[in-house]
């Protein structure tokens, strides 16, 4: 699927948070009911979550206006690394939330609770199943377009609130019907996996931070991009990083040394609107050197 110009691009990201946002102040309406109704600790558990699924989007919303402004002189690779910040920032969130529940789940093992209201718990589950559902399709089209590192964390943060509310109807149910003990073994068996979920978009987030490499697949397309031209001879030092939507390409294109420097400049210019066709967000720098040249090349050692 092809991507949108970066302004549709810009405009659908805003509108993902908005509606991220949007989702999460009316489910934290609905839980925090329908918990004081219960008194469920997994309802508890899934509220604990709504409510910092709205302060994380709250931030995806400041950090993905602020990665959208344009390069300034003070900033002049852009501000595509807020987006990495909101990430870190959610999984922090996310993980104190779920360590919190994880204490409040122990405590009720001692003095387990009856459920109350049970059907009406479930009806809000089943609600914010459905409202998850809606908005994480939007996320996915948005993520197709736009490939927004904050846009892919707040929807991974969303695809388990999908398993964890499916586990609260489930814990609902069984601590009803049968042993009350069923409602903190599900919230703790949440809690490990928000944590779990927490840890991948953190991952994710450094690895933005540190200027992690481009995949490989994506490397090697670069390299099969740059050698179909007829007059390059060769490709050494190729370096990628991503900053919000943007790639950051640079690379060492050897080339036959008779060439004049407007000849050399003119075939470098080739091989990246090459790139570029393929790589529409990157930016890429290309430093021409003639092939067979002997100079020092950087060793890197493995990851």
């Amino acid at each position: 699927m092809s991507r949108s110009s970066p302004d549709q691009a810009a405009r659908l990201m805003r509108m993902a948070t908005y509606a991220s946002t949007s989702v999460a102040l009316v489910l934290i309406l609905t839980k925090t009911a329908a918990w004081m109704m219960t008194d469920s600790v997994s309802l508890l558990a899934t509220l604990i979550d709504s409510c910092l699924d709205a302060a994380a989007s709250m931030l995806n919303l400041l950090a993905v206006r602020h990665a959208l402004e344009p390069a300034d002189k003070l900033h002049r690779f852009g501000h595509g690394k807020a987006e990495a910040l909101a990430g870190l920032g959610q999984s922090t969130f996310i993980a104190g939330s779920a360590l919190f529940l994880c204490f409040e789940s122990i405590g009720r093992f001692s003095h387990p609770q009856p459920i109350e209201a049970m059907p009406v718990g479930v009806g809000v589950m089943i609600f914010s199943i459905l409202a998850t559902l809606g908005l994480m399709l939007f996320q996915r089209h948005v993520i197709r377009q736009s490939n927004s590192t904050a846009i892919k964390a707040d929807h991974l943060h969303y695809k388990t609130d999908l398993i964890v509310n499916g586990a609260v109807i489930a814990a609902l149910i069984l601590a009803y019907y049968g042993w009350p003990g069923f409602d903190p073994v599900f919230a703790i068996a949440i809690a490990g996996y928000i944590l779990f979920s927490a840890a991948e978009i953190a991952r994710e987030s450094l690895d933005l931070l540190m200027d992690r490499e481009l995949p490989d697949e994506q490397r090697a397309r670069i390299k099969e991009i740059v050698k179909k031209h007829p007059q390059t001879r060769g490709i050494h030092d190729l370096r990628t990083r991503k900053s919000g939507m943007t790639a950051f390409i640079q690379l060492h294109l050897e080339l036959d040394g008779h060439l004049t420097l407007m000849q050399a400049h003119a075939i470098a210019d080739d091989v990246e609107a090459l790139i570029l066709a393929e790589f529409e967000d990157a930016e890429v720098i290309i430093h021409q050197d003639p092939a067979g040249l002997m100079e020092q090349r950087p060793e890197f050692a493995a990851a």
